[in-house]
Parts: structure tokens; sequence; C-alpha cells
């Protein structure tokens, strides 16, 4: 199986790498395209030094899967060569994700949909994964009807540059120095953001509509409704959201719990008496979805607050592409 990551240089482009070998994925051969200013550089994977070649239509020749870690007008520049060179392109852009002929997939929640492929498949938002597969087990159970969203989005789901901003701030914060956001449009030290993305709908930005937009594809919804808020917040890795579900049919606290306590890619961490809940700090670096706070909506009967933490660079994305190319070589 002969592998291609576009991006290959940049902060999920790397995680690919570093997921592809803890998962043991079957490449025979590991192909790392990047734009002219990376060519040349050179990456250790699996015990070999590998030189990053230039991302060009000639490159994905004899690829089989192309994992994408690029902006979109590079998903968009190259996806036809890919498709034409026969590999399948996992793309974690936005370009795809609501194309009708694109699947966009989460392995824990809609594995079929790959096989509806024509040489694309899109790789969700990371807030959309880390919510989805939180109260997937619950949708499974009654559908989802509408939730109520708001993210506490980690610095580095803005990229490499994101922690080093927050860093490079709170050190000249410390110092009595001020500080020139460059990454962010405001100071993140100390603070919060409530934009991620421009306006797209009504007042929501294009990050807010994603889980929307995204969720009914996914999880088969048609009519699903979300109202959603994302905040940037001064933590380096691991995106948290608070939500709010209702469901069809009313689904008790100990249900859910017992539901998602089940599902795969979750781990119930649900205990208040005891301060247990997740947190960024413990779900970094791994790919599973903490979920806890399960409590009744005082609003709705037939309602549920859930509050769950992810690692936006892993399960977010890296992880998730891969996982997609494991179900395309079963």
């Amino acid at each position: 199986m002969k592998i291609g990551i576009l991006g290959a240089t940049g902060a999920v482009g790397r995680e690919m790498m570093k997921i592809l070998a803890e998962r043991n994925f079957p490449a025979d051969e590991l192909r790392l395209l990047a734009s002219p200013r990376s060519v040349g550089q050179k990456l250790e994977w699996q015990g070999q030094t590998l030189e990053v070649q230039l991302a060009c239509d000639e490159a994905f020749e004899g690829l089989d899967i192309v994992l994408g870690a690029a902006e979109n007008d590079i998903a968009e520049r190259f996806a036809p060569a890919i498709v034409r060179a026969g590999a399948v392109f996992v793309d974690n852009s936005s370009a795809f994700r609501l194309h009708d002929d694109v699947p966009l997939v989460v392995p824990e929640i809609n594995p079929g949909d790959v096989k509806r492929h024509q040489g694309i498949i899109a790789n969700p938002n990371c807030t959309t994964i880390i919510s989805l597969v939180a109260v997937n087990a619950l949708n499974v159970d009654s559908p989802i009807e509408t939730m109520v969203a708001s993210s506490y989005q980690a610095v580095s789901g803005a990229g490499a540059a994101g922690p080093v901003e927050l860093i490079e701030q709170v050190d000249a914060i410390r110092r009595g120095e001020c500080v020139t956001p460059k990454v962010f449009q405001h100071q993140i030290a100390f603070n919060v953001i409530p934009q991620i993305g421009g306006e797209a709908f009504e007042g929501y930005t294009s990050e807010e509509m994603k889980l929307q937009n995204e969720g009914r594809r996914i999880m088969h919804l048609p009519d699903l409704r979300v109202s959603c808020t994302c905040v940037r917040v001064p933590v380096v890795r691991s995106h948290s959201v608070s939500i709010v579900v209702r469901t069809k049919e009313k689904i008790s606290v100990e249900r859910a719990r017992e539901l998602i306590g089940q599902a795969p890619g979750c781990r119930l961490v649900d205990d208040l008496a005891n301060k247990v809940y997740p947190m960024p700090l413990d779900t970094s670096n791994q790919d599973i979805v903490f979920v806890g706070r399960i409590r009744e909506d005082l609003t709705a009967d037939n309602g549920l607050n859930i509050w769950c933490c992810g690692d936006q660079v892993r399960k977010g994305a890296a992880t998730n592409a891969v996982q997609i190319a494991e179900l395309l070589i079963q």
C-alpha cells in the first residue's frame, strides 16, 4: 500500500505521519508532498529518512491513498490529479465536505459511507468530529432533533503558530511588555475570543455552521438544527464542547451514561462528587473523546446536557483521516 501526505510538513501532516506509525498502517511507501518552500526537508519516519517532494500533478502517480493536510485551495488544486492517478483522496480541508457526491465520514458513526466514494472522501471539522462522537450513541437510541452547543477551542486549532503566539504573549505580559496579535484577531493570553471564522449565516460564523451542516450528513439527519457558539480559549491543545442534546424520545441520565460508556471512541468520565470530568489536559495526545457532566436539561423534557473534550489535532483531524484510510483497505 503506497500512501501520500499532501501538506506533510504542517502540524496535521506531521501528526498523520506519527499516527500511521502508531497504528502500524501497512504502508510500503510513504510519500511526503508539500509546497516549494518545504521541498528537500528531511523527516524521520519508521527508521527511515524521507525527503519532502514537490506537490505537483505527477507526484501522485502510483499512490493508493493520499491523506490531505493542506488548505482548501491546495486540496481543490490537486484533487483532480489525485483521482486521475487512481488514488483515493482523504481530505482534511473543508473544500469537499458539503459536496453530495463526496462522503463525509467519522468511522465510529458512518463507516459504510466510504463505499460511496468516487475518489474523494472528506474528513469533517475537528469540533464536529469530537461533538458527534460524544452524542452519536444517544442518536442511535433516539434521533437527535436539535443541539445547542458552545465550543472552547484550543489555540492549536489555528495551526502550529497558535500555541507559539499564546506562549509568546504570556511571556511578554509577564515581562510587562505589550503584545501584538498576529495569528488571532485579538490577544489570546488571559482572554477568550468569541469568533472563529467569518460571518456565514445570520450572525453565525463559518465555524459555527459546520456542526449543523456536517452533522446532518454524518448522522443522516437532514432536519437536524444546531445553534452553536465557537470560542477560542487560551488552552494549547484539545477542544471542549458543552452540548444540550434534544432527542425525539426522552433518554434518562442513567441510560445516557450507559450508552456513552459503551460507545466506540468514547470514555465516560462523569463523577461530579469527586471532581472527575473531562478536561483538555487529560484528553490531549490521545484519540478518545471524554464525556461527562451528563444531566437533564432544565428547559426541555427531552433534553440532556453533556460536556466533552477531545484532541482536535489527533481525533479531530489526523487520526480520523487515518481511520478512514484503514476502512478503505479492509
